[in-house]
């Protein structure tokens, strides 16, 4: 293997300890990938995957819904590999002004991911490049508020930083110092931008995030912003119209294998490996999005069609319901504000619903009480339980 594939160590001293910080090399690798049939054939399923994600949104009546969702699923998912405990439920009741069941840094965390992901594909829709700036921009919203909102938000790091350990000398991986940062991102940007030469869009994506990771520019934020990265540069190069493609659950799902294969092409070079793995969850993430919108669909239409089926079925069950696959999670007030009705119908008209098992109460209270669409908040939540400490 050559050593411009490897990069180097630069050797560094703090507080009058040495240590060795790693650079990487540019990017694409050198010398060049070796993809296999295997490789390709991949990348081939992924891509159609991807195509047919695209569309999938025409399977729903209201595809807004699922594009709403699957965008706060993305972020609870990659919030909870940086350590937060929050649920979808949390974060739905924290944006109904309701009071979520864990720490507000929390659910705030993964609010302003929610708001990083908006800007920046707001951003890319009115031409503005997924360049250094727009990443800076994307960060500051990202930790505007809660954890991190100290640590120099929206600018590349001055200071050293590190993964794992307590300190750079017995750290896992030391990314590079600081006075090497912009060099690297500067030649990461190139890199998006096609500059040395163009590279498949799915490899492209591939490389830029394990290259980003181990830049790490910020002191803090770098994994959720490398992993948002990934959608907005899809969105970006016209593979996606939305942002539902969301790596957080498969690199959750399988975070000991990521976090090796990452240290493998820093360590020995290993891109192929990666790119198997990369290529793999964005086939097997496209697919189940797929299945996702069609149990979705499939929820909703059983749902209505048993509604209807009432004796006499009131037309306030049926509002409330179309109400409920926008607010899965809602309080009677709430429901009376939006649909323009009296209490005494919202109320019976949830009552239907609770009947026919689709509506569950939450509290146990007589009063402030809310209910939850429930069989469609187990289909949003798949995969989304909070990781184990």
């Amino acid at each position: 293997m050559k050593k411009s594939r490897l990069g180097h160590f630069f050797p560094c001293t703090t507080a009058g300890e040495r240590y060795q910080a790693f650079v990487p090399p540019t990017l694409p690798p050198d010398p060049p990938l070796q993809l296999d049939a295997g490789h390709y054939e991949l990348m081939e399923k992924a891509n159609r995957a991807l195509g047919r994600l695209d569309g999938v949104a025409t399977l729903l009546p209201d595809p807004s819904l699922f594009i709403y969702f699957y965008v706060r699923k993305e972020a609870l998912l990659s919030s909870q590999i940086e350590g937060t405990q929050s649920s979808l439920s949390d974060l739905l009741l924290f944006e109904s002004d309701e009071a979520p069941g864990v720490p507000l840094d929390d659910v705030q965390e993964v609010s302003h991911y929610v708001a990083a992901i908006k800007h920046g594909l707001t951003r890319i829709r009115n031409g503005f490049p997924l360049s250094l700036r727009l990443i800076k921009e994307i960060h500051e919203i990202l930790l505007s508020q809660g954890r991190g909102n100290n640590k120099a938000r929206g600018e590349f790091r001055r200071t050293q930083n590190w993964i794992g350990g307590t300190r750079p000398g017995n750290a896992l991986f030391v990314p590079p110092p600081p006075e090497k940062v912009m060099e690297c991102m500067g030649a990461l940007e190139k890199f998006l931008h096609d500059d040395p030469a163009p590279t498949p869009l799915l490899i492209k994506a591939a490389l830029a995030h394990v290259q980003f990771e181990t830049i790490h520019p910020f002191l803090d934020g770098n994994g959720r912003l490398g992993r948002l990265l990934i959608t907005l540069l899809l969105c970006a190069e016209g593979a996606l119209s939305e942002p539902i493609l969301y790596l957080s659950l498969y690199f959750k799902t399988h975070r000991q294998q990521y976090y090796d294969l990452l240290q493998k092409v820093r360590v020995d070079g290993d891109w192929e490996a990666w790119v198997r793995f990369f290529l793999t969850g964005v086939l097997e993430t496209a697919e189940q999005a797929v299945q996702t919108a069609k149990a979705i669909r499939n929820r909703f239409e059983t749902d209505r069609h048993n509604i209807e089926a009432l004796a006499r079925p009131p037309a306030s069950a049926l509002r409330l319901h179309q109400l409920m696959q926008a607010h899965p999670i809602i309080s009677i007030p709430k429901a009376k504000k939006f649909l323009a009705l009296t209490t005494p119908t919202v109320t019976t008209a949830m009552k239907h619903l609770q009947a026919l098992g689709m509506v569950r109460e939450l509290t146990g209270k007589q009063r402030n009480r809310l209910f939850v669409y429930d069989a469609y908040v187990k289909i949003l939540n798949e995969g989304a339980e909070p990781l184990e400490r």
